[in-house]
């Protein structure tokens, strides 16, 4: 007898909702520690008390119950949906984005998304679509991540599609020039993601991925964890600072993802996230019933 594994549509909403609004009032310990690890190193007096109005910024707005930002961002999800799980009552996309629109409806939380991006940009009201990116894994369970992404370090993000015969020096050269070109626009301390190889569309979703990696974990492959370490020392040089004012610690992290790619390319993305780099982590398992 063949076990199916359920789930109701209405569960996945109100896990989605709940993780928006975590995701939205409480910045994350991990990246807390970076700031105040940042405003220890900061030589510069005026940086140091800019770090220090913005850990107090995510103080208040963890004991406020409030937005740590404003720009509330495009909500995007990553979905890891396991293939023996079955959604009841409603679509599992649906179930997303309703539970995005409660979130952001009942939390007060600012709605950006405009359905049309350049004849009508009329605004949806509710923040949805949510970008979705799924993965579809063995088991019964799913795994549901929301990063909400303000528009002014997405803004700043780049891809090039370089040569093989770059190497190295020329990664490095697109993430530092990123991050120059950007100066004070993406509100740093920024974190910085990094996608080497795929292709056109892969690399930036490479990047976006290596926003979620753990502040301070270093690449398996000793050779990409230094480069994320030669990254950190080259940014941190230019001198943008906090909020652009100047400043020892421009960049708090940096990480790198990989992807397989073709012979003659190597496409690098960079994707920059400011100093309320959001993201909520839930899980739910289907339950199990005797076919």
């Amino acid at each position: 007898m063949s076990k199916i594994y359920r789930i109701a549509a209405e569960a996945v909403t109100e896990k989605v909702c709940e993780l928006a609004l975590t995701a939205n009032m409480y910045l994350p310990e991990e990246v807390k520690r970076a700031l105040t690890e940042a405003r220890a190193a900061e030589k510069m007096p005026l940086a140091r008390s800019t770090y220090d109005e913005i850990i107090r910024n995510a103080e208040l707005a963890a004991e406020k119950y409030m937005p740590i930002c404003q720009d509330c961002g495009m909500a995007v999800l990553f979905i890891e949906l396991g293939q023996d799980l079955h959604v009841e009552g409603g679509g599992l996309e649906d179930a997303i984005n309703e539970g995005v629109r409660k979130a952001y409806r009942n939390g007060y939380l600012r709605k950006s998304v405009v359905s049309d991006p350049l004849i009508d940009r009329r605004n949806s009201g509710d923040n949805t679509p949510a970008v979705i990116h799924w993965r579809v894994v063995p088991g019964h369970a799913l795994d549901i991540t929301i990063t909400p992404k303000g528009m002014g370090s997405e803004n700043m993000s780049r891809i090039y599609m370089l040569k093989p015969a770059d190497g190295v020096d020329g990664v490095i050269r697109a993430v530092v020039e990123t991050v120059e070109q950007a100066g004070s626009n993406p509100c740093p301390p920024v974190v910085i993601g990094v996608g080497i190889g795929g292709n056109f569309e892969t690399a930036p979703l490479a990047a976006k991925e290596a926003l979620l990696k753990p502040y301070g974990e270093r690449h398996a492959v000793s050779a990409y964890a230094q480069m994320e370490e030669r990254i950190l020392r080259e940014v941190n040089r230019l001198g943008i600072g906090p909020a652009g004012i100047g400043g020892t610690v421009t960049a708090l992290d940096a990480h790198i993802v990989i992807r397989p790619t073709h012979i003659a390319g190597m496409p690098v993305a960079v994707n920059l996230c400011c100093h309320a780099l959001r993201h909520a982590h839930g899980r739910l398992e289907g339950r199990v019933e005797n076919d």
